[in-house]
């Protein structure tokens, strides 16, 4: 089996099914299967050879899912990178990555330029779009009128993506994953969240990010779903592709969530036809959670909470867990072993504080040409994750922050996500990010970060008192700083390196 042979399985058993929509165009299994065979004859007919490296600089779209899929066929490595990125971050994946293929969306045609000037691995740029430059190529131009499979022999053990993590501490690093652990992920994720070919589902987060891409838009392909793509995250739109397409699974992260629920009479949307919601990415808090509930009118919630290295896997919240364990990350997700360990690697005493680290089938192979970090990361078949947990006595494991995240202030530990959460509870706050900051006396202090929700002041010293009322007093922000926005990567994760950066 291969991620190429589910999309041709279905074009078999179910051709006249709809498999993907995007805006006004739509494609039936077979006329997906049939988009993806041009391109990837095409590919063939251009030389593009089993194993090389293809980038894809693409916002989700009917065309991001022709390219992965075609890729897929040939026996190629997708390397999907972040379209948020700076000039310099995209040169360098290039570069790291080794790609030799370059698709990207129009908008990016000069961009590409810049990027590929100097980089004598890239043979070929080609264009989702019209508008190209020099040395570029459509990808009218590069299919080919052979709509049937590509004559390319792909195992399970091949090498199937290149995924950058997601740099909230530094350069990114290329996790590498073969056919074999990416259906891992996607079996899991069928079973886990009781996914079939009936559901409908939207897909809002980038595709370039391993939830939306390998957890979603590869399981729902997997199994013969219906898939509605949205270029951009828009609130209003998301809840009137809801109601249109009769949607049934939605994932998002705690952020979209937030915009929705921000919608002028989001109560007039018939969203009746979603009966489960996945978030992830970032830690949702409790009182977000429950509004968002309300504005589905159900329970049914899973808390996802994983990493690009594993697949992206790690621990699960089932919805009826969430009646009494709502705040947790959860148990180990299927086919999955999960630890909290202390520097020893022993596993910690309930509510102690310890590393947490995963074994499965869907941890990554290697980071790619970066064998010392992956001798640090994967140790004795357990991928050392750099995330701080606690485990409570009923086995329920929540994640406390980034060990690098982690504030000591006075010798007493403080994590910031225990800070935020309290922070959220206030109804005039939109966002907030907590890190700590050099201080004389106590080493370190606490700094908070806020945005308020549009049209609400925020009072600095009220916010401290309400702090005081939920949190130890050396853990209440010793500054809070309102700003107007709060640095996220295009998860949705928040760059709290830039923000010790900015206020050093």
């Amino acid at each position: 089996m291969n991620l190429g042979m589910t999309l041709a399985r279905n074009a078999r058993q179910i051709p006249e099914k709809k498999a993907v929509i995007f805006g006004e165009k739509s494609y039936t299994y077979k006329q997906l299967n049939q988009k993806v065979n041009q391109l990837a004859n095409g590919l063939v007919a251009s030389q593009i050879k089993k194993g090389e490296k293809i980038a894809i600089l693409m916002k989700n779209s009917d065309q991001f899912v022709i390219v992965f899929y075609a890729i897929m066929k040939v026996g190629a490595i997708a390397v999907p990178i972040n379209f948020r990125l700076a000039t310099a971050e995209v040169r360098y994946i290039l570069e790291d990555s080794d790609a030799s293929v370059l698709f990207f969306d129009e908008p990016y045609t000069s961009l590409v330029s810049q990027v590929t000037e100097n980089n004598k691995n890239i043979k070929l740029q080609v264009c989702a779009g019209n508008k190209i430059e020099k040395n570029q190529l459509t990808m009218n131009a590069i299919s080919n009128d052979n709509v049937s499979e590509p004559f390319v022999e792909v195992l399970e053990s091949d090498v199937a993506e290149i995924l950058y993590t997601s740099g909230t501490t530094g350069n990114p690093k290329g996790a590498l994953f073969d056919h074999h652990r990416i259906l891992y992920v996607a079996f899991t994720s069928a079973i886990m969240m009781k996914m079939g070919p009936e559901d409908n589902l939207l897909h809002v987060a980038p595709l370039f990010h391993s939830a939306q891409l390998n957890l979603f838009m590869i399981t729902g392909t997997l199994l013969g779903s219906t898939q509605v793509i949205q270029q951009d995250f828009h609130p209003v739109h998301v809840l009137q592709a809801m109601e249109q397409h009769k949607i049934t699974l939605f994932f998002a992260v705690p952020t979209m969530y937030n915009f929705l629920l921000q919608v002028p009479n989001y109560e007039k949307y018939d969203l009746s036809s979603v009966k489960r919601c996945g978030y992830g990415a970032a830690p949702m808090s409790t009182a977000l959670l429950q509004q968002v509930m309300k504005l589905f009118r159900h329970e049914q919630f899973f808390n996802m909470c994983g990493l690009t290295e594993a697949g992206p896997g790690g621990v699960l919240l089932l919805p009826d867990e969430h009646k009494t364990k709502m705040g947790a990350g959860g148990k180990a997700m299927l086919c999955t072993e999960v630890r909290v360990v202390n520097e020893r690697g022993e596993d910690v005493a309930p509510f102690e504080t310890g590393e947490f680290i995963i074994k499965s089938e869907m941890v990554m192979k290697e980071y790619y040409k970066n064998p010392e970090e992956t001798r640090q990361t994967l140790r004795n078949g357990w991928l050392y994750t750099g995330d701080l947990a606690i485990v409570d006595e009923d086995g329920y494991i929540t994640l406390v922050d980034r060990k690098k995240d982690m504030i000591i202030s006075g010798g007493e530990n403080i994590y910031s996500t225990e800070v935020e959460q309290a922070l959220y509870q206030h109804p005039d706050i939109l966002e907030a990010a907590v890190i700590g900051l050099p201080d004389e006396i106590w080493g370190e202090k606490v700094v908070a970060i806020v945005v308020g929700k549009k049209g609400r002041n925020l009072d600095v010293e009220a916010l401290k008192l309400f702090c005081c009322e939920r949190l130890a007093s050396y853990k209440v922000p010793t500054e809070i700083i309102v700003e107007n926005t709060i640095p996220r990567n295009a998860s949705g994760k928040i760059l709290k390196y830039r923000l010790r950066e900015a206020l050093s």
